[in-house]
């Protein structure tokens, strides 16, 4: 295991940043439907299967009203990268299935010796996020939301297999990176063929970009995101890339359990 020491900090960082990433203005449709499950293979770089991501939404018991989504989504290193930079994160979204509007968002992550845990909770009718952070302790923080329904990056580019955007297209979307609003702009770049485990797609390329006010994070320092949705029934996110100035991050949609008959919005199965 010699690679072990040689392996860069700037990169184990930034395998992090992709690992924790891949963690709208209007209700176009909720990003998951009961029952759903989508796992992600993740490399970085020259290290294959570096990482996993897994994201499956249940409705809550029919005592919630309104009734509400729950979409978990747990990232992981494995193999080799998790014996460089041991990580394991996990996210909450609670959705409204009613208004389809982000309730609550729970977050918590572990890297080595560092932990994190924080909670925000969303007020549409006075427009504030409260921020509650645990793990480092902090002062609560109340936080002004933007125009828009916010959700974290992960839920809004699946929200966008439910938009119908053409190559030269644009939407903007409202995105929550821990205590900070990103908005952002979706560009449908271009239709590409994407091979996956689950065989070949055609797929729609979308690029966020932070282009409505002064760039910050990592969009300040120059990193991409792509998102490829598949051109069919399903219209799943069968790609993602984040580009940093020290190499690219890539996770590949390799499994998929679709929602019941009842739940789904779509074919149960692909043709």
């Amino acid at each position: 295991m010699s690679a072990v020491p040689n392996f860069p900090a700037g990169r184990a960082a930034c395998l992090a940043a992709l690992l924790a990433i891949v963690a709208a203005t209007a209700h176009a449709g909720l990003p998951l439907s009961d029952g759903e499950r989508l796992t992600y293979r993740v490399s970085w770089a020259i290290v294959p299967g570096a990482g996993e991501i897994r994201i499956q939404a249940r409705q809550e018991p029919a005592k919630e009203n309104p009734p509400r989504l729950l979409v978990t989504t747990t990232t992981s290193t494995r193999r080799l990268a998790r014996l460089l930079l041991p990580f394991e994160a996990e996210s909450r979204c609670l959705f409204d299935l009613t208004s389809g509007r982000l309730v609550s968002l729970e977050e918590s992550s572990q890297q080595r010796d560092k932990a994190s845990r924080h909670r925000v909770d969303f007020d549409y009718d006075q427009r504030i996020a409260s921020h509650a952070r645990t793990l480092p302790r902090e002062s609560n923080r109340q936080i002004a939301i933007p125009p828009g329904d916010p959700t974290d990056l992960i839920m809004g580019l699946l929200q966008t297999r439910t938009w119908d955007l053409q190559p030269g297209q644009q939407r903007d979307a409202l995105v929550l990176f821990d205590a900070d609003f990103y908005e952002l702009t979706l560009h449908a770049l271009r239709f590409e063929s994407v091979r996956t485990g689950l065989g070949e797609f055609r797929a729609l390329v979308l690029e966020p970009r932070m282009e409505r006010t002064e760039p910050k994070g990592m969009f300040k320092r120059g990193s991409t995101v792509r998102v490829w949705i598949a051109q069919d029934a399903h219209r799943l996110p069968v790609k993602f890339e984040v580009e940093f100035k020290i190499g690219t991050g890539t996770a590949t949609l390799e499994a998929y359990e679709a929602p019941p008959p009842a739940a789904s919005h779509a074919p149960d199965s692909r043709p």
